[in-house]
């Protein structure tokens, strides 16, 4: 199957890529950049373009089904629009849009909120349609290798209400049964984790997995701000503090229901995140 990943050189497509690969489909994956684009694993299509311009769309000509995912940024929502027009207009049969977990309650959150409308284009457009509503990824830890191992602490600010984090290879396993087999048409899968972690457990987890004493950074959104300043652009620092915020005081929990559809799905129940942990130290240790 001829196959196009908008979105295929993040942590998420990437795993559906190397996953989709693993089937033997044919894959393509769109990129804004030439570097990214040459550094794909061997075997798949890399084609150069931006869905803010719409002569990019002629890159969905032609695909049989297309996975749409669009990075947090002020005009995530007109790409993800033209994401849909794309694949409509360029033939696909299916469409799978990575979307968010609870988006509807927080449409506050700039890059939650931004999504309802791409859903709704998603809903509308005609094709066989799956939306994946993932929680808080695992792998975002990664970003953290440094501080967790230099510094002994975790640092993401999520609270102690809980989240049912989640890990990026059951997302992708969920994303490809969507995009090459039938049944999964009209369907939302909120993609969970099968506990709630807070703040506090992570670090507990990365202690047992590093063997090691790791601390809660805490809850201050503020200190998070000073500290991320010079890493984020001031509207993506704004996003994020204002979720976190919600994080600390609504959480994103997962139902039983929730956890029942996507071990369904899966054929096997959710990974967890103490073995994520564990496996990621591993890596550490001998990488």
């Amino acid at each position: 199957m001829k196959i196009l990943v908008v979105g295929g050189t993040g942590t998420v497509g990437s795993e559906i890529v190397r996953q989709l690969m693993g089937r033997g489909e044919q894959v393509h994956v769109l990129t804004r950049s030439p570097e990214h684009a040459s550094k794909l694993p061997k075997g798949v299509t890399g084609v150069i373009g931006n869905l803010l311009d719409p002569s990019t769309l002629g890159a969905f000509d032609g695909m049989e089904a297309v996975f749409l995912l669009n990075p947090v940024s002020t005009t995530e929502t007109f790409e993800g629009i033209l994401g849909v027009n794309g694949a409509r207009d360029g033939g696909a049969k299916r469409l799978v849009y990575l979307s968010v977990h609870h988006l509807d309650r927080a449409p506050h959150l700039p890059h939650f909120g931004g999504k309802i409308a791409v859903e709704a284009a998603v809903m509308k457009s005609g094709m066989e349609w799956t939306i994946l509503r993932p929680n808080n990824f695992y792998q975002n830890d990664v970003w953290f290798k440094d501080v967790l191992l230099g510094y002994g602490v975790y640092p993401q600010p999520i609270g102690s209400t809980g989240l049912s984090r989640v890990d990026v290879r059951d997302i992708g396993e969920v994303a490809v049964a969507a995009l090459t087999t039938g049944g999964h048409n009209k369907k939302i899968y909120n993609i969970v984790g099968p506990e709630v972690v807070t703040g506090e457990s992570t670090a507990a987890d990365w202690s047992r997995a590093l063997g090691k004493p790791i601390r809660y950074a805490g809850d201050d959104l503020n200190v998070w701000e000073e500290q991320n300043r010079a890493y984020l652009p001031p509207s993506m620092l704004y996003d994020f503090k204002h979720m976190y915020a919600f994080f600390q005081k609504e959480g994103l929990k997962a139902t039983p229901a929730d956890i029942a559809q996507l071990t369904s799905v899966l054929g096997h129940p959710p990974r967890g995140f103490a073995a994520y942990a564990h496996e990621m130290a591993a890596a550490w240790r001998n990488g």
